[in-house]
């Protein structure tokens, strides 16, 4: 991989074009093309170059810190001159010019001159038209309006090269997020934007027309078409530090979640004393930015945020805290790795306790990615303090004597989701929530209830408040809502359903007796039918759905890269899974998003399955919650659904078929990126012999520890076989379907 590189300076440390800043990547493109124009004509073989531009994902922009300065109207006559001086007989050039002067609103962007702006697109070959492009960088002589002058510099360098470059600029890197929600939009060139420039310059030199009548010929103003444009959303991610609550050599320090805020107070404090006395020259920053003593409204986006991260992700897990994420906005004064070096050093003891703490940055944070997914519902973990929505206290001796009536709870709640949307606007959310819940009751099994969180805060328990909220759009993490925000409180996690899952529940008409592998080979060969109706003509089915290559060999390479279809009958439903969660590492979604939105969107209205001999299935669209499905839940113990095929003949006669089954197992588990589970932990509960030979069987696997799943393995993966399924403290209940209209 490579990247092209341009970095633009500017003569002055001021930029006075319009929009935000940094400016965005179609104003590059469009100076680039005004450099490079030899009158009115663009040489072709940068034209050429351009048109490969448009083609390229959107570049990481990394800019420096940008301060607008205070506006100021500037007078200036406007075009319409010639029309002033045309009403008199004799004209005065003074009195014109005065009638058309307008006032412009001028507030330009103070900046580091010093530090450039730097335009990155990965590109995945060397390619001559981005020689020509960096020849053509040379050529721009200003970026922004007329007294903005500026020159590049491009250049085509390996990606880790770029890498350094945009960690070493000190400025505020932007990334393409393709999202909503806190990020910002920037407008990018696409294919036809060259195409539309030209004709927009051609159309500008001739905005006006003669029209209307031979007889009355009278001059039309004719507005210049915009050029194609499209509009990116970026986001400036904050630098994030995770530390693991330790006591002694390897053990986690668990802290009760009820108690986030007092340590989210106890690990500031302590990283604030050990930076000041470190460095007492950033004394007043460190604060105003990380202990927030004297911050204002202008300051809060750039204040260290400590979130306290407990365990999440599995029904019956204690959510103590075992992590703490310390975010560092990219605009913040404290540099990242001096916080990283304070907080590492943070150690003490809880009062009379003798257990010493301490804070160790931790080798792994997946934990924390789960609060930082995208998603469309999201639901406190800690609540989220609302002063503004507190509800009525009553005293508990006069519970009964002044209990609230219907309409005054409806009251309490309504003034509560109108505090929650208040809050996603401080919060820079601009991504509309389509709906609001609020109780004091936590949404998970074994969380607190809102009032447990109030003691050693300064927020009273009436106030504070769980929530669950949708959006129209998916927005990303990490989500933290509310006047407690800095102190640990409305933590928000996403708990979407799967998104790279389509289930459907059988309702109705499933045959006694029915094995799963005709039910999922049924499945299969409707799902291709469905994807080749929704496709042209004579065109030819993906691979990713089809399973097999162009040539019509089944698809091969040792990696999963096609839809598993599986009937799971024990919960009476069926699954369509991406080969993405079939193994842990090998491909990733958005190599194989298309293909399966085009699958999702023809399996839609599909409520009715012909599976012959296993009757007329009627079908329910479905939403799998991971956090309490069998299939998908983290579990130590998992034990075969569908049977296992064997995808070699091991030596059966040597080992025998349980020992062979064994091996075949754990080899598939270790191409899975699995852990295979200890000798001894690898059970078979039955085993049988095909009329071929074949070798196949169920078993039961104990991994030391939990694991979440789906786990998929063997010869006939894809097609309904392989299938495990967790064994869950609550398996006797029926699995939890989000009901979807």
């Amino acid at each position: 991989m490579q990247a092209l590189v341009i970095a633009v300076r500017f003569h002055e440390d001021r930029y006075h074009g319009m929009g935000d800043w940094p400016p965005a990547p179609a104003r590059l493109f469009q100076a680039l093309m005004a450099g490079a124009a030899c009158g009115a004509a663009v040489p072709p073989d940068v034209r050429d170059a351009l048109g490969w531009l448009e083609r390229l994902p959107p570049p990481v922009i990394a800019a420096p810190h940008g301060l607008r300065s205070k506006d100021y109207t500037s007078f200036v006559p406007n075009n319409d001159l010639d029309a002033e001086l045309s009403k008199g007989k004799t004209p005065d050039l003074d009195k014109a010019v005065a009638a058309v002067r307008v006032g412009k609103r001028i507030q330009p962007v103070l900046f580091d001159a010093k530090s450039p702006i730097l335009y990155c697109w990965s590109v995945d070959a060397p390619d001559a038209r981005a020689t020509t492009l960096c020849a053509t960088a040379e050529k721009l002589y200003q970026f922004g309006r007329g007294i903005d002058m500026a020159w590049a510099e491009a250049a085509v360098i390996d990606a880790d090269e770029a890498e350094e470059q945009l960690a070493g600029h000190g400025g505020i890197v932007h990334q393409p997020s393709g999202g909503s929600g806190t990020e910002r939009s920037f407008l990018c060139p696409r294919p036809g934007t060259g195409a539309s420039l030209t004709d927009r310059f051609e159309n500008m030199r001739n905005r006006f027309r003669v029209g209307g009548t031979n007889r009355k010929p009278v001059r039309v103003f004719v507005q210049p078409p915009k050029p194609l444009l499209t509009k990116v959303t970026y986001d400036a991610r904050p630098h994030r530090l995770v530390f693991d609550l330790r006591k002694g050599a390897d053990a986690f320090a668990p802290w009760s979640l009820s108690a986030a805020a007092v340590l989210v107070e106890t690990v500031r404090d302590k990283a604030a004393v050990l930076f000041r006395d470190a460095v007492p020259d950033l004394a007043d920053s460190i604060e105003r930015y990380l202990v927030g003593r004297g911050a204002t409204d202008a300051d809060k986006a750039m204040r260290v945020r400590i979130t306290p991260i407990p365990s999440v992700g599995h029904p019956d897990v204690v959510p103590a805290i075992r992590r703490v994420a310390v975010y560092v906005p990219q605009s913040c004064p404290l540099k990242a790795d001096d916080l990283a070096w304070a907080f590492a050093q943070i150690s003490w003891a809880d009062g009379d306790s003798v257990i010493e703490r301490e804070l160790r940055r931790a080798g792994d944070d997946r934990m924390v990615d789960r609060f930082e997914q995208r998603g469309k519902r999201w639901r406190s973990v800690t609540p989220l303090a609302l002063p503004m929505a507190r509800r009525r206290r009553i005293e508990p001796t006069r519970r009964m004597d002044e209990r609230k009536a219907g309409h005054e709870r409806a009251a309490e709640d309504a003034r509560a989701a109108a505090a929650v949307r208040q809050a996603l606007r401080h919060a820079g959310i601009r991504a509309p929530a389509d709906g609001v819940r609020v109780q004091r009751e936590p949404f998970d099994r074994r969380g607190e209830r809102a009032e447990a969180f109030a003691s050693g805060t300064r927020f009273p328990k009436e106030a504070l408040w769980h929530v669950e909220m949708t959006f129209a759009e998916p927005v990303a993490g990490p989500l933290v809502l509310g006047d407690g925000r800095y102190l640990g409180l409305g933590l928000m996690r996403p708990s979407d359903p799967a998104r790279d899952v389509s289930a459907f529940v059988i309702t109705d008409g499933l045959a006694d007796g029915t094995g799963p592998v005709p039910v999922a080979h049924a499945a299969r060969r409707a799902m291709m039918a469905r994807v080749q109706d929704s496709l042209p003509p004579r065109e030819q089915l993906p691979s990713y759905v089809s399973g097999h290559a162009a040539g019509g060999a089944p698809a091969s390479g040792g990696v999963h890269r096609h839809v598993a279809v599986l009937a799971d009958l024990p919960r009476q439903r069926i699954l369509y899974l991406a080969p993405n969660r079939m193994q842990r590492h090998g491909v990733k979604w958005q190599e194989i998003a298309d293909d399966h939105r085009l699958m999702t969107r023809a399996l839609e209205g599909m409520d009715i399955l012909r599976a012959g001999r296993a009757g007329l299935l009627r079908l329910a669209p479905a939403l799998v919650d991971e956090d309490g499905d069998p299939l998908f839940a983290p579990s130590r113990v998992w034990e075969s659904v569908t049977e296992y095929d064997v995808t070699r003949h091991r030596h059966r006669r040597r080992l025998g078929d349980e020992e062979a089954l064994k091996a075949d197992v754990a080899a598939e588990l270790r191409r899975c990126d699995w852990p295979v589970p200890p000798p001894g932990a690898i059970g078979v509960l039955a085993a049988r012999r095909g009329p071929r030979g074949g070798l196949a069987g169920r078993l039961r696997l104990v991994f030391p520890t939990a694991q979440a799943g789906p786990l998929v393995i063997g010869r006939s993966a894809h097609k309904g076989g392989g299938l495990f399924a967790g064994r869950l403290p609550d398996a006797a209940r029926p699995p939890r379907f989000l009901a979807r209209e």
